[in-house]
């Protein structure tokens, strides 16, 4: 897949919001920056565009839409989004916290649309959930924070692990808030972490061979643009490692992962596509609050349990949202 995906590359003529201004305007341009790469996020964008279109804009038609994909590279999103701002985009969409960092920092005028799993007060986003002030807007689906769940999980499935080592990206905004809810659950519950980093692929190889050296007993994968980007290459790891892993996302799961457990990102990308269709209609960014998606998904796949030889205690299959033969 390209570095950059492009659906069309025709826009709109106006960067400024309000846009009730520009009701002539027959295809304005939304421009989508992304911290990921396209592939993992098929689904999603298939979501989003369903949000628009129950606004009564269909991608191609009354509007047009324009990709950029960092694929887990942050250093590339500022330009990117300049990028965007050139192209004249009558919103920017944000998918993860670096890229509304970026567009946030690009522009003050042109509405952005941001959905993220770290809380966008925290980052510096917003100046409130039900009042977000300036140009920005969004949904969070809360996913930066249940790494103490992810270990719970974990360690529930892999009760005789000594330690569990906890993969983020330390340049990834929302890592902290992750280890620190991860941490705090360890010290209740007594379990050993051991924070393992990785900053691109070319790190992926040293951590699981780490996990092989300090023998470690588990793994999980923290939210990130990165991670979701090069979700296969961490899923095969694991297998060649047999390592038990939990990851945010369901995709990893449906592709060869042990557990995911997370918010549906689904369901956030289709509010993310409502209100950009809300936006282009002439409401104003400041006057929608953000919006939380707290539709929790457990996914565990039990062809990867059996190739690592784990059994599914009854409690979480009983209780999962979906188990994948």
């Amino acid at each position: 897949m390209k570095r950059r995906a492009f659906m069309t590359l025709l826009g709109g003529t106006a960067a400024a919001w309000p846009l009730a201004a520009r009701a002539q305007q027959p295809a304005p341009l939304v421009g989508i920056l992304a911290a990921p790469a396209p592939e993992p996020l098929r689904d999603q964008i298939t979501a989003f565009r369903k949000g628009m279109n129950q606004s009564g804009y269909i991608a191609g038609q009354n509007v047009m839409v324009e990709y950029r994909w960092a694929e887990g590279h942050y250093d590339r999103l500022p330009t990117m989004a300049n990028e965007l701002i050139a192209r004249r985009a009558a919103v920017i969409v944000a998918l993860a916290p670096a890229a509304a960092a970026a567009a946030r920092a690009a522009t003050a005028t042109i509405p952005i649309v941001f959905v993220i799993g770290a809380d966008p007060v925290e980052l510096g986003l917003v100046r409130s959930l039900n009042q977000p002030g300036g140009n920005i807007t969004g949904v969070n689906f809360l996913i930066n924070a249940l790494g103490g769940k992810r270990l719970q999980l974990i360690r529930e499935l892999v009760p005789t692990a000594k330690s569990i080592g906890l993969l983020v990206n330390p340049s990834a905004p929302g890592t902290d808030l992750d280890r620190q809810e991860a941490e705090k659950v360890a010290a209740i519950i007594g379990q050993k972490i051991v924070n393992l980093s990785a900053s691109s692929e070319r790190d992926f190889e040293q951590v699981f061979a780490t996990i092989v050296h300090e023998r470690i007993g588990a793994l999980i994968v923290s939210p990130d643009a990165l991670f979701t980007s090069r979700r296969e290459q961490l899923v095969a790891l694991a297998a060649r490692y047999s390592v038990p892993t939990i990851y945010h996302l369901r995709e990893a799961a449906a592709a060869g992962g042990l557990m995911s457990y997370g918010t549906s990102i689904t369901d956030a990308h289709q509010l993310a596509g409502s209100y950009t269709g809300r936006i282009l209609k002439g409401e104003r960014p400041d006057q929608l609050p953000v919006q939380q998606s707290t539709r929790f998904e457990l996914v565990i796949n039990l062809k990867t349990a059996r190739s690592v030889g784990l059994d599914i205690p009854p409690r979480l299959l009983a209780i999962a949202d979906e188990v994948i033969e």
